[in-house]
């Protein structure tokens, strides 16, 4: 509990963040830090990580330390506070002399609730110094994953990090992150010495659930018109994100969408960063933008409203997806995670491990990431059950996913298996020809364009054997073989062999069990999406309310130069519009109206709300 002197953290929440309760564990683990007790903190995107230490950053005396990789947002998170009322400042490498000497001398002068830094400033002897001569109450290590090489996105400065506690023994560190399997949180511990079993250091892990977020995952057919359809059926005018593998892939699709009245940007590193800059300031202030974009996008975006994250390649992990896809629906209203997923993915991923930089065990590392991966997108069962289990944490199937709203079959796909490995260790023991899958179904499939070299169709028997299947179900099971792991990618040419695992099949010793996808796997999902309401359904009176609310939020936003999700949130307009409060004593007991927004928007909105 937190000391007598110190404001409670109850009324901190109510009076700073307009709150009149905490969330699931939120309480719990700050009034643990607020104590001054260590923590290593795992919950969800959306679940409210930040208060876990930016409270206690405000109940104890001195400057909270926020530790994060996220350069290019600092300012919009300063911002955020700064509106609160919160004293907040940052160090990182964007900043000229002038204004890291102002920030410096409000942390030393005591005159800063809480300090953002990069990892790498760490590194600087100038800022070890710094950070000695005035009083600091509280390191938070944001992003924790980043601290471990199992995990998928690993920085080195973060190893640094082991070090705060050798130096500050008395300071209390809080890591935080939205997704860590068993192994990457035992590393996170081992590496930041946060051991569950030392005195006074507790793991706090909440439910990995996103309720509102409906998973989808569908065969790749076309997939900038799979996605067009998306937006134009599901999500017009909404914000989201759309990821994909390549910066090529990423300028082509942002201009498709463009081209088909969707305004879409593009973010990549071969981008200038400049135009990156411009790019993610524009979807973080402006309502219903698009930004397409390499996973290089995402990490730290508070953006509470955007409504899709649709994947057009493979992700290489689960965490990597999960985390991909927290980034909708952070208020917590209903969203979609959309994936096409197709055998070429499965190719070209496979090939990256194999031709990739690394020593073996790294490449086996990525190698379990992706055929976990494999799984999610194979399995017959729930994908949020799949998940969960992922995580160590239980399930039940939650009716809000495709495989729950249109459930797929489960079929017995061994004479396939074995028609398809008999093609590949016919062309390699008979032939000495290696082929890729395209060349493989088309040899199946019996069609005269397969050119099998020297040699005629006729004398290779499994030519013509397989035309009870169509190509598209033969490619699944191609993938699926893939995903099984009984058949392997040549690195070099993408080229298929057989493994180890193959020989048990075609001697009829192991039974090969497939998905098979509903004929139309998207209406029922899509549907169900449609008819999904928000938590607070506006009644008629209230919807042009809530619209004029937005469009004075977004000129205010606008004006003062920050995001509109800033000013507030649209839940808390919703609440506005619905509540309809004709005094600020009113607007008061709106959640999301703290204090400092009460008095800084506080008559406008009113206004606003009698216009």
């Amino acid at each position: 509990m937190t000391s007598p002197e110190t404001p409670e953290t109850l009324d901190v929440l109510r009076r700073v963040f307009g709150y009149d309760a905490f969330r699931d564990g939120q309480r719990e683990i700050i009034e643990h830090v607020s104590a001054g007790g260590d923590a290593l903190v795992l919950m969800p995107t959306g679940g409210g990580k930040s208060l876990c230490y930016q409270i206690p950053a405000l109940v104890r005396k001195g400057t909270g330390i926020v530790i994060s990789p996220l350069i290019a947002l600092m300012q919009d998170q300063v911002d955020a506070l700064r509106t609160l009322g919160v004293q907040a400042g940052f160090l990182n490498s964007t900043q000229d002399l002038d204004e890291r000497r102002v920030v410096e001398a409000q942390f030393v002068a005591g005159e800063l609730d809480l300090l953002y830094l990069a990892p790498e400033r760490l590194r600087l002897p100038a800022t070890v110094d710094l950070l000695d001569r005035a009083n600091v109450s509280l390191f938070a290590i944001d992003e924790a994953h980043c601290v471990s090489q199992w995990g998928h996105d690993f920085r080195p400065d973060y190893l640094m990090l082991s070090g705060l506690h050798e130096r500050w023994p008395d300071v209390p560190r809080i890591a935080l992150t939205a997704t860590a399997t068993e192994a990457t949180r035992h590393e996170i511990a081992t590496r930041l010495n946060l051991d569950a079993t030392a005195p006074n250091t507790r793991h706090f892990v909440a439910s990995f659930d996103r309720p509102n977020i409906q998973y989808r995952i569908e065969p790749k057919t076309d997939a900038k018109r799979q996605l067009l359809r998306l937006l134009q059926t599901e999500h017009k005018d909404d914000a989201g994100i759309v990821y994909c593998l390549s910066r090529n892939s990423v300028e082509k699709h942002a201009a498709f969408l463009t081209e088909n009245g969707i305004e879409a940007l593009p973010y990549h590193a071969g981008l200038d960063a400049q135009t990156r800059a411009a790019n993610q300031a524009r979807f973080l202030r402006e309502d219903g933008l698009v930004i397409v974009a390499t996973i290089a996008f995402g990490m730290g975006i508070d953006k509470p409203d955007v409504r899709f994250v649709a994947h057009l390649d493979l992700p290489k992990s689960v965490e990597g997806y999960y985390q991909e896809t927290g980034r909708a629906g952070r208020d917590g209203l209903p969203s979609t995670a959309w994936l096409a997923y197709g055998l070429q993915d499965v190719v070209n991923l496979r090939k990256m491990i194999d031709g990739g930089e690394g020593d073996a065990a790294f490449r086996r590392r990525q190698t379990q990431h992706l055929d976990a991966m494999l799984a999610l997108c194979e399995t017959v069962e729930c994908r949020r059950v799949h998940l969960l289990n992922y995580f160590g944490q239980p399930g039940a199937p939650c009716g809000n996913c495709d495989t729950c709203l249109t459930p797929p079959e489960s079929w017995d796909a061994t004479v396939a298996a074995q028609k398809v490995l008999s093609v590949i260790v016919r062309l390699d023991r008979e032939r000495r020809q290696k082929f890729g899958a395209g060349h493989i179904i088309d040899i199946l499939l019996g069609k005269k364009s397969a050119k099998v070299i020297q040699f005629d169709h006729d004398s290779l028997k499994p030519f013509g054997v397989g035309t009870e299947l169509r190509e598209v179900e033969w490619r699944a099971v191609v993938r699926q073989l893939l995903a099984q792991g009984l058949i392997a990618v040549e690195s070099n040419h993408g080229t298929l062999l057989q493994t180890e695992a193959s020989a048990d099949v075609l001697r009829g010793q192991r039974k090969v069990m497939m998905r098979r996808e509903p004929d139309r796997p998207t209406p029922k999902a899509a549907k169900a999406a449609k008819d999904r309401k928000p938590p607070i359904d506006l009644a008629p009176e209230a919807a042009p309310l809530f619209e004029r609310l937005r469009a004075w939020r977004a000129a205010t936003a606008k004006e003062q130069g920050v995001p509109a999700y800033v000013i507030f949130h649209d839940a808390t307009l919703r609440e506005i519009a619905t509540a309809l409060p004709s005094t600020l004593t009113e607007l008061s007991q709106i959640n999301g109206v703290g204090e400092n927004k009460l008095a800084k928007y506080g008559e406008d909105v009113l206004k606003t709300l009698t216009e």
